[in-house]
Parts: structure tokens; sequence; C-alpha cells
């Protein structure tokens, strides 16, 4: 894909590169100056809306040619971390995303982004929120294509609300929850509160992880991502990245309005990240980066592999850093994982329960049955943790376990029927028959 623009009422979008080519520096850096010159952020309030921890892609480098456009000519920039409800990042990881303090690099952030604050979405404490509207039990009725019937505020980011102008920087990756990520999703979940993020994730659950994950164009869900976002009154544009997963060089970038520059990469990223496979496999031992630091993050080692997984098959999730299920979102140790049935089914049960939760739990153990009759669950593939996380502690939330130091990588590797996947998280494998 050659340097190029389509024609927006808003703001044209320009993109560079392609799946599987490589962006270089000096390119990348004049692409993010031709099209920074042409925004309108002169004397006003701009937020960078970035990534958390658990995404891969250069961040210094991006953020280094963004704010050396941006900080002479803006009145106040900051830098919002996209948490949704994900742990808050401590300091020192701040620094080391941002590229600070390790050997060889600047040893602040004002020193390395002078002028620009650098802060948490801080989802937790209200004196940040800001309701910027409701969405009507009509309109999510009809953008859920009937899955949902309810109102939902919606709830934002303090300094995303109060900004002249709101740039999303991140990667685009295939998303188990609305198909493709990014864009407007740094928005809802990424700058909000519960209420919107389970509700999105609730109706990705009840139309099932197999069927959502990689698709490209709008699902049902960045429907109501994208009404939401409509809420919050002011610019809201984004560059939009596919990177090469492992080591977050960069494939390719497009810059314009937060769903336009999306819409470009979400075709890039599904051709670059999606791996199609003549038969199904048996065995996944999906190998976690360390970015991921929970089940709650790790998860995604298993939602990539699921629709590529053999009717009994396994996905084998393998962090030996891991040492627990969610920090944050306790609940699930006590409902545990279970296919969608399992729930809706004993809906008086778990009504109360964080639709986000359910969400999750629903996402990770995959396709199913539940007889409520018998008390009896048929799930579709077997789920197992190989990380520190206890035998009885697995048994309690309903996967299996195995201890990390017995499996031998190399030679499940050289196992018929079996897939070791490294850095797993970001690729999706599906069938050529699903195609």
């Amino acid at each position: 894909m050659s340097p190029e623009s389509t024609s927006s009422e808003s703001f044209p979008v320009e993109s560079i590169g392609g799946a599987h080519q490589q962006v270089g520096e000096a390119d990348f850096i004049a692409f993010v100056e031709r099209n920074l010159a042409r925004a309108d952020v002169d004397g006003k309030k701009v937020v960078l809306v970035v990534p958390d921890g658990t995404r891969s892609m250069p961040l210094p480098m991006v953020l280094k040619a963004v704010h050396a456009q941006l900080a002479p000519r803006v009145a106040e920039l900051t830098a919002v971390i996209a948490l949704g409800t994900h742990s808050y990042m401590e300091p020192d990881e701040i620094d080391r995303w941002f590229g600070v303090g390790g050997e060889g690099q600047p040893a602040t952030l004002e020193e390395a982004y002078p002028g620009m604050r650098v802060v948490n979405h801080e989802w937790q404490d209200p004196d940040k929120i800001v309701k910027v509207g409701t969405l009507s039990a009509e309109t999510i009725r009809e953008l859920s294509q009937g899955a949902q019937d309810v109102s939902v505020d919606v709830e934002i980011n303090r300094y995303v609300v109060e900004a002249d102008v709101n740039i999303v920087i991140g990667p685009v990756f295939p998303h188990e929850v609305v198909g493709i990520s990014g864009g407007n999703k740094y928005f809802i979940p990424g700058c909000a509160t519960h209420d919107a993020i389970d509700l999105s994730h609730w109706v990705g659950a009840l139309l099932g992880v197999e069927k959502v994950i990689g698709t490209t164009g709008i699902t049902p869900m960045r429907a109501i991502i994208n009404a939401g976002t409509d809420l919050i009154d002011n610019e809201k544009l984004a560059l939009c990245l596919v990177v090469q997963s492992g080591s977050g060089e960069l494939e390719a970038a497009a810059f314009g309005t937060s769903e336009d520059a999306w819409a470009a990469m979400a075709e890039v990223a599904a051709e670059s990240h999606i791996v199609w496979l003549d038969e199904p496999l048996q065995k996944v031992i999906a190998c976690m980066p360390e970015r991921y630091d929970d089940i709650w993050t790790a998860a995604k080692g298993c939602y990539k592999a699921q629709p590529a997984m053999a009717d009994g098959g396994e996905v084998i999730i393998y962090a030996p850093h891991v040492t627990e299920v969610s920090e944050v979102h306790h609940e699930i140790y006590e409902i545990g994982y279970h296919c969608i049935e399992y729930f809706t089914k004993q809906w008086d049960r778990f009504q109360d329960v964080p639709k986000g939760v359910l969400a999750h739990s629903t996402h990770v153990r995959g396709a199913g049955t539940y007889d409520e009759q018998t008390g009896t669950e048929h799930n579709r593939i077997k789920v197992t943790l190989a990380t520190q996380i206890t035998p009885e502690t697995c048994a309690q939330v309903n996967l299996g376990y195995l201890d990390p130091a017995s499996i031998d990588l190399e030679a499940e590797a050289k196992t018929p029927g079996t897939m070791v996947v490294p850095n797993a998280g970001e690729i999706l494998f599906k069938l050529n028959s699903q195609r």
C-alpha cells in the first residue's frame, strides 16, 4: 500500500505501508509531520490516547515523532493511558513503556517529552470521570441487532472529555469483542467505565467469540462503541498502526478521523495478523509474553486459537510468570469460566455479576452447552493453565492445571496436531473453511 488519501467530510485519511511491509523510521516521521501539519491543534488542549503495556508497538519512537510536532503548537498536551478496567500502570512500568530510565534513554518523562503530562485512565476515581450522555434502550436494541434492550450511561475520562482534540495512537489487531481492535475502542472501553464496557463485551459474548474475532467492518459491538464515542463533543483523530507481532516493527500506519484511520488499518491487520490453516488443531500451547501479567490479559492466547481448534482440542496458556487470575476483577474467582449458556440459563443466579466479567468468562471458555435439568456443562474445547496458579485455584475457576516445568516446548512443537505459539496473544488462527 503506497501513501494514499481517501475522501472524508471531516478529515481525509492518509495511509502508508501495508501488510508484511516495513515502514522505516524516517518515512514514518515524515508521515507524522505532514499529517499533523494539517491538524487544527494550534493553541488547543490536545490529548493523546495511548495503549497500556499489554499491546506491542514501538511507543517511544511513535510518541517522540508526535511530540516533536505538537509540543511547539498546542496549549496543553496530555497522554492518557487507555486502561479500560485493567490495573493502573505503576510509575516504573510507565517509564519502561514510554522509553524512560533505561540505558541510553532519557532519565525522566519530562526530559523525554517536555511539557507533556502522562496519566493513567483512573477509571476507579469518580473525579476523573464525566458522564457524556446516554444510549437509549431503543438505540442499543438496534445496534446490537436485538441482543440487548437496555439503556447505558456513557462515562468517559475527564481529560478526554475536556480536550479540544483527541488523537488516538495505537496498534490494530484481531480482537475477541469488536472483531478488529483500535480506533474508537481506545475511548470505549479504553477511557470509559464499567457500564459501557460491560454492555459492549456482553453483546460480544452473546454473539460468540469464534464468530466475532477477526471480523472487519462495523460489528454490533463496534457500532455501540462508535455511538458512545460520538457523545464526546470534540474532534477525534487517530494514528492507527499495524505492527509486526513480537518485534513491534511498523508495517503500516494511517492518520485521519478515529473511524476512518481505523477502517484503513483494519483491513491491513486482518491480512497481516490472521493465519489460515487447512486442518483443525488438537493442541495449542500459547506461550504468553510478560506484558500479560494475569489470566485476565493472558487469555488472549486462548481467544486467538479457538477458531482453529478441533472439537475436544486443548488450549494451554503457558505463562510461568503469571501468579493470579485477575488483579482487579475478583468476581472471576467466584463464578469461574463457563460457556454462555451456563450463565443465560441460570440468569437469576448471575444477573448481578458485572457483565464484563461474565463476558470474559465465556470468551475464555469458548463455545459450549449447558443442560439446566442435569446441571451438566459441555465445552467444545479444554482450557488449561500452565502458570504459577495452584491446581486448587484452577479447579475453582473450572480450568485445567499443568505444571509449566513439566512442559517440553521443543518436544511439543514436534508432536503432530500440536502447535506451539511463541509471543501468543496477537496472531489469530482460523481455518480456511471459515473464510
